[in-house]
């Protein structure tokens, strides 16, 4: 193996190779929580990957990236994930090696093996965080994938998923973030209550996505709007510009009723044509940004 970032000249060319059965493990939940690593796929999750990589061997910790195998047209076509990838094993393979090895039909050229990316409760809440999105009971990878992009498109400063919800590192998941897993502190495992509790205790306020909450979020983005415009006497039950957790609920049933009853207050997201509602990304994506957008402006001092 080359240890300069580039690859040797003779790809692995053999999809029933030991190597590479070994790697394919990984797409499987036994395997990573064996080895504490998972596949990345793909050019821009593997982009993201190596430059979280580079920023902390640059700081003198340990690095994320261990393996990268990709054939000599995803190099030829993309360069600086050469460049990026100095340092880390970089192997040339075959279409169909990274087949064997990745867990789409239709490989993207290039695959890494990473360390779990996944921080503590305690590292987040001690960095005094603004906007955090919880899961709870998100058990489809996709949907999981796509609330953590959301976050990180938002500015959040970081997610939580409950033991009951998926394996990040499940390669859909994976994929559905796009890159974004390796951009923002993740937490997994986490019990809802004790999360709730300590955000409480930081005055952080926890508001549940709820199709059925009494608070409007329309509403609330026009309360906060109105006070950055110095009506000051303009009332609201909730400041939607004050450090917040949101609770996202399980795709078919939503949050729980124990779920609901730990947040401050219950929020619905407008629902304007036929639709009967909105999916766990969706709904995610439009109330953090409501929050984020609310945080921003309350930043910028009156001019």
């Amino acid at each position: 193996m080359n240890q300069t970032g580039r690859p040797q000249d003779f790809p692995m060319t053999n999809p029933r190779a030991d190597r590479v059965r070994d790697v394919a493990k990984l797409a499987g939940r036994p395997a990573r929580l064996k080895r504490g690593r998972f596949l990345a796929e793909g050019p821009q999750a593997v982009r993201e990957a190596l430059t979280l990589h580079r920023e902390r061997t640059a700081r003198g910790g340990p690095g994320v990236v261990h393996e990268v195998f990709a054939s000599a047209a995803c190099l030829d076509r993309l360069p600086e994930l050469a460049d990026l990838a100095e340092g880390t094993l970089l192997r040339l393979a075959t279409d169909e090696v990274l087949a064997a090895m990745a867990d789409t039909v239709n490989p993207q050229g290039i695959v890494a093996v990473c360390s779990f990316v996944d921080v503590s409760l305690d590292s987040v809440l001690d960095a005094g965080p603004r906007l955090i999105a919880v899961m709870c009971q998100v058990r489809d990878p996709g949907n999981a994938g796509t609330v953590l992009r959301a976050a990180d498109a938002a500015g959040a400063d970081a997610v939580v998923l409950t033991g009951s919800s998926v394996d990040i590192y499940n390669p859909k998941a994976v994929r559905s973030t796009a890159g974004s897993l390796f951009h923002l502190p993740v937490v997994l495992g986490a019990d809802v209550e004790d999360v709730v509790a300590r955000c409480k205790g930081l005055g952080i306020g926890i508001l549940a996505a709820d199709g059925y909450g009494t608070l409007d979020l329309d509403r609330l983005q026009d309360e906060n709007a109105a006070r950055r415009l110095g009506q000051a006497s303009v009332e609201s039950p909730y400041a939607l510009e004050r450090p917040t957790a949101w609770l996202f609920g399980n795709e078919a049933q939503g949050l729980s009723e124990a779920e609901l009853a730990l947040a401050d207050h219950r929020v619905a997201v407008p629902v304007y044509g036929a639709a009967e509602s909105l999916n766990v990304g969706t709904a995610a994506t439009v109330c953090l940004y409501a929050s984020a957008r609310s945080q921003q402006g309350a930043r910028v001092p009156n001019m």
